[in-house]
């Protein structure tokens, strides 16, 4: 049993914050798994009037900050810091939230204020470690005082009901672990696979209802009466249907699991998928007990999006491998965009941009692809934005439409509003070498699969294999050269905010296995996930 605990009273107020660094935050919120966010600084209240651009910021600063965990400082930006930061510390930790998900909505000014009072509704999705996640809305009310904005100090903005007489206690309901075999008969569990607890439990309660079961209840704080129920988790379970049958490999899973390790202790993901058929062979996630973000999380993909984007391209045939395209060090398209290391390669074709990353020579050929073709493409050929139905709970996956000129050119790229995970990433890789999106899965038999598709044609299936092959011969997955056989990949770095380093990401096939893996705040994809990636394929079996 878990009990957020009685909280006492607190302190004074702590120096004002410049506008400037409550507006570099804004472009960290709200990642579980974290990324996704992109540092253009574009957001739902970019260029709108209303309430002071400042009070929003501030706003959306300490969301920002309690969603990364930053305490101290979200606590800094209220009225009362010592209060705010001992409750928000109590509520995540006595309820075992992992890095919650804070999304800000559109902000009110209090029209009896004069100005000096806004309120921000925020959507809050709380995973709780284990159980589920538990959504609810709440509201922010900040105060302008002597020219500076803070969140105005008060239990009920962590939640409505939440009070000095009432509070929230988590219960756990032990259940027996599911018996899961994996696709030779091999049991599988999560002491030999660490990885594998949490998406085991998922896997029993998408089957029978059985796993994990939980409730956040509101509770008296004096006598500990429970007055409601906030949210439950998992179902009865039903009867025993024998042992859960997956595709996963153990041998694959292993060496996953092992691999993970030279991510340095950071947070990282990695899946291994069957190209023929998209079963999943392998799912691992650093740390091993926490959130699943090999399969649900959202992260912006950076270059290994340039896969699809290269797609696209080839499709219309508004560009051929050996084409030469302009790659130099920046390209401003509202704003400044670089390549990494602020890099440049003059006269490059369209093969050595792909190879080397350039990002430049993609954001140029952003106008021979019309405003929702790139969705379009990644929808209809690689499957993405559709609803897959894995056997667990998954992020499919969105590229919305850009809004303007720096969306698009940020969407060729794998950033501004472009959100995938491992899984996708990795199927993304196995349709691109096979020329056919197979839907995902992790359970052998019974899953459904309502995807439409249609299939590649060859000549793009060719070059899109030759361009992965290059960049490991020749380009910047070159960490991958000495494995034998037909290895192709992708590097990627994904910008996520001005106050965090990149992601890194790789993305790989061989012998008839993709592979994708993302280290958060990896700095570059081949220094961080590149050793990862090459782990699991040299230490996983040969198909």
């Amino acid at each position: 049993m878990n009990t957020f605990p009685d909280l006492s009273p607190s302190a004074p107020r702590r120096g004002p914050r410049t506008a400037v660094k409550a507006l570099v935050a804004v472009t960290a919120v709200a990642a579980v798994a974290v990324g996704g966010a992109w540092g253009a600084g574009l957001g739902p209240f970019a260029g709108e009037s209303g309430p002071d651009p400042e009070a929003v910021a501030e706003a959306r600063a300490f969301l920002a900050d309690w969603a990364a965990g930053r305490l101290p400082a979200a606590a800094a930006r209220t009225t009362r810091p010592d209060r705010a930061e001992e409750v928000l510390s109590s509520f995540t930790s006595g309820l075992d939230i992992d890095r919650p998900v804070l999304t800000a909505g559109r902000p009110v000014e209090d029209e009896e204020s004069g100005g000096h009072a806004v309120t921000v509704p925020y959507t809050a999705r709380m995973p709780v470690t284990g159980l589920g996640t538990w959504t609810y809305g709440a509201e922010l009310p900040l105060r302008e005082r002597d020219g500076e904005w803070k969140v105005d100090w008060r239990l009920s903005l962590v939640h409505p009901r939440l009070s000095g007489t009432e509070k929230f206690r988590l219960e756990r309901e032990e259940a027996e672990p599911v018996r899961a075999l994996d696709r030779a008969g091999r049991a599988l569990s999560a002491d030999a696979h660490p990885s594998l607890g949490p998406v085991l439990a998922q896997l029993a309660r998408g089957r029978d209802g059985g796993g994990p079961r939980g409730a956040v209840l509101l509770v008296d704080r004096a006598t500990g009466d429970v007055r409601r129920t906030e949210v439950t988790f998992g179902a009865p379970a039903r009867r025993d249907d024998g042992p859960l049958r997956t595709t996963l490999d153990a041998r694959w899973q292993s060496a996953a699991e092992q691999a993970l390790r030279k991510a340095g202790g950071k947070n990282a993901a990695l899946v291994a998928l069957r190209v023929a058929d998209g079963q999943v062979l392998a799912v691992a996630n650093s740390p091993a007990d926490g959130f699943n973000r090999a399969v649900s999380g959202t992260y912006a993909p950076g270059s290994t999006w340039k896969i699809v984007t290269s797609g696209a391209l080839l499709l219309k045939g508004a560009v051929a491998p050996d084409d030469v395209v302009d790659c130099p060090r920046y390209l401003t398209v509202g704003k400044r965009f670089q390549n990494v290391e602020t890099s440049a390669h003059p006269g490059a074709t369209f093969r050595t941009a792909f190879t080397e990353s350039c990002n430049t020579a993609f954001i140029g050929l952003r106008d021979r692809l019309g405003d929702g073709e790139l969705g379009e493409v990644a929808m209809k050929y690689f499957g993405v934005g559709q609803t897959w139905h894995v056997g667990v709970p998954s992020y499919d996956g969105s590229l919305p439409e850009p809004r303007d000129a720096t969306e698009k050119a940020a969407s060729m790229i794998g950033q501004g509003r472009v959100q995938a995970n491992p899984l996708i990433m990795a199927s993304v890789t196995a349709t691109a070498v096979s020329g056919r999106f197979h839907q995902p899965s992790l359970v052998a038999t019974g899953t459904e699969d309502t995807t439409v598709t249609e299939p590649l044609p060859p000549r793009v299936v060719s070059r899109l294999r030759s361009l992965l092959r290059a960049t490991v011969t020749e380009g910047t997955a070159r960490v991958l050269a000495p494995l034998g056989g037909e290895v192709g990949g992708k590097t990627g770095t994904a910008e996520v905010s001005e106050e965090q380093e990149n992601n890194g990401w790789m993305v790989a096939h061989r012998g008839g296995v993709a592979v994708a893996c993302v280290v958060e705040e990896g700095v570059t994809g081949g220094g961080s996930a590149g050793p990862v990636v090459y782990g699991v394929l040299s230490g996983a079996p040969r198909s």
